[in-house]
C-alpha cells in the first residue's frame, strides 16, 4: 500500500507543476493591467512604470513564473490589490467556507444518489424504479442558476422557511444556524452530482445483481435484503470513485451557487477578484483549488485501493 501511495504521489507532483504553469499562464492572459489598478486611477505613467519594475513585471515571463512559484512554495501567494492584505490567508478562509458548503452538498448528493440509484436498480421495470431513473436524468439536466432562482422564490421568499444569503444570521454563529443557511445552496449544488451518482450506481448495481453469484446466494436461501447488501458491497469501489469525482466537482463548481446565495466562499472571492483585476487573489484561488483537487484524487485512489487490493499492483 505504501508503494501504491508513493507512485500516486509521484504522479501528483508533475501534475501540480503543470497546474501551476497553466494557472500562471491563464492569469497572464486575463485582460487588464493589475499594476494600473494597484497604482490607482490618478497615478502618472512614471509611477506605474516604477511600480511595475519593483514588482518584477518587466522581467521575462519565465523569470516571473519562477519567482512566483518560489514564493508560492513558501506559502507566500502575494498581496491582494483590492483588500490590501496577504492573499494566502484571504484565500484560505474563503476556501474553508467553500469546503463547508461542498461537504454538506456532497453528503446530500451521496445520500440522494445512492437512494435513487438503489430504488432504480431494485425494481428497474416498476413505477418507482422508472420514476427514480427519470428523476436522476432531470437532476443532471437542470441548470444550477435556474434551480437556485426557483428555490429562492418558493422556499425562501414565499414561505420564509430558509434564509437567502450568507452563512449566519446577524449575531449568531451556531451550527444549527449554519446548517439552516447552507441548506438551499447545498441542495442546489448537490442536484447534478446526485443525478450522476444515481445513474452510475444504478448501472453498477444492476450489473452486480445480474452476476451468477447472486443466483447462488438466492439458491442458498439468503433474503433479498442480505443479497442486496452483498451486491452493494461489490459496487463500493466504483461508488467511491464517482463520489470522489463529484466532490471535486463541488469544490470547483459552486461559483454560481456562492454568488447567487452570497456565500463567502472561494468561488465568490475569485469572481469578485476577476471584476477587480486582483491578479494575486485569482492566482492564489485557482492554485489552491487545483492543489486540493489533485490531492483529493490521490485520496480517492488510496481509498479505492483499500477496497480493491488488485489495484495496488498497478
Amino acid at each position: 500500500m505504501i508503494g501504491f501511495l508513493a507512485r500516486r504521489l509521484g504522479w501528483a507532483l508533475p501534475t501540480l507543476l503543470g497546474v501551476s504553469v497553466i494557472v500562471f499562464a491563464i492569469v497572464k492572459l486575463i485582460p487588464g493591467d493589475p499594476v494600473a489598478t494597484m497604482a490607482g486611477p490618478g497615478a502618472s505613467p512614471a509611477t506605474v512604470a516604477d511600480l511595475r519594475s519593483r514588482l518584477g513585471l518587466d522581467d521575462p515571463v519565465p523569470s516571473q513564473y519562477l519567482h512566483w512559484l518560489g514564493h508560492a512554495l513558501t506559502g507566500d501567494l502575494g498581496r491582494s490589490i483590492a483588500h490590501q492584505q496577504s492573499a494566502g490567508p484571504l484565500v484560505w478562509d474563503a476556501f474553508l467556507n467553500t469546503a463547508v458548503l461542498a461537504g454538506i452538498a456532497a453528503l446530500m448528493a451521496v445520500v440522494l444518489g445512492v437512494a435513487l440509484g438503489a430504488l432504480g436498480a431494485i425494481r428497474p421495470r416498476g413505477l418507482i424504479g422508472r420514476l427514480c431513473s427519470g428523476g436522476s436524468v432531470v437532476a443532471v439536466s437542470l441548470p444550477q442558476f435556474s434551480v437556485a432562482i426557483v428555490f429562492i422564490a418558493y422556499l425562501a421568499l414565499r414561505t420564509g422557511w430558509f434564509p437567502v444569503t450568507g452563512m449566519h444570521a446577524v449575531g449568531s454563529d451556531g451550527l444549527l444556524d449554519l446548517l439552516h443557511h447552507a441548506f438551499l445552496p447545498a441542495l442546489t449544488a448537490a442536484l447534478v452530482p446526485a443525478g450522476v451518482i444515481a445513474r452510475l450506481f444504478r448501472s453498477s448495481l444492476l450489473d452486480v445483481l445480474a452476476q451468477d453469484f447472486v443466483e447462488a446466494l438466492r439458491a442458498r436461501g439468503l433474503s433479498e435484503r442480505r443479497i442486496l447488501l452483498h451486491a452493494v458491497h461489490n459496487t463500493l469501489p466504483s461508488l467511491m470513485t464517482v463520489a470522489g469525482l463529484q466532490i471535486g466537482y463541488l469544490l470547483g463548481g459552486v461559483v454560481f451557487v456562492e454568488t447567487i446565495f452570497s456565500w463567502p466562499g472561494l468561488g465568490q472571492l475569485v469572481y469578485q477578484s476577476i471584476s477587480a483585476r486582483d491578479m494575486p487573489v485569482i492566482q492564489a484561488g485557482v492554485l489552491v483549488s487545483a492543489v486540493v483537487l489533485v490531492l483529493l484524487n490521490v485520496l480517492v485512489d488510496a481509498l479505492h485501493a483499500l477496497l480493491d487490493p488488485r489495484l495496488r499492483t498497478r
